[in-house]
């Protein structure tokens, strides 16, 4: 599935203790934040709509790769000045 960035603004003194000690409980923010998200999210969604997201997830094809595309585009760019040089 898809995933989506958020940003969240915190005092960065508070940040950096925060980060400071989980790192000693070998624990990053970010998997703390995505498991509380998880939870919120499965708090505040019904399940037929979360069924209804996974079902739908499930079924759709993977996305195609798009740095392949763009690298076959500049390669081919790099060829045009090439040819025209």
């Amino acid at each position: 599935m898809k995933k989506a960035n958020i940003t969240l603004k915190m005092e960065a003194q508070k940040l950096e203790a925060a980060k400071r000690y989980m790192e000693k409980k070998d624990v990053s923010i970010e998997q703390e934040l995505g498991e509380a998200l998880q939870k919120l999210y499965e708090k505040h969604v019904p399940a037929a709509v979360r069924e209804y997201i996974d079902e739908t997830a499930d079924s759709m094809p993977a996305p195609k790769a798009k740095k392949q595309k763009e690298k076959n585009v500049d390669t081919q760019t790099e060829g045009m000045i090439k040819d025209m040089g």
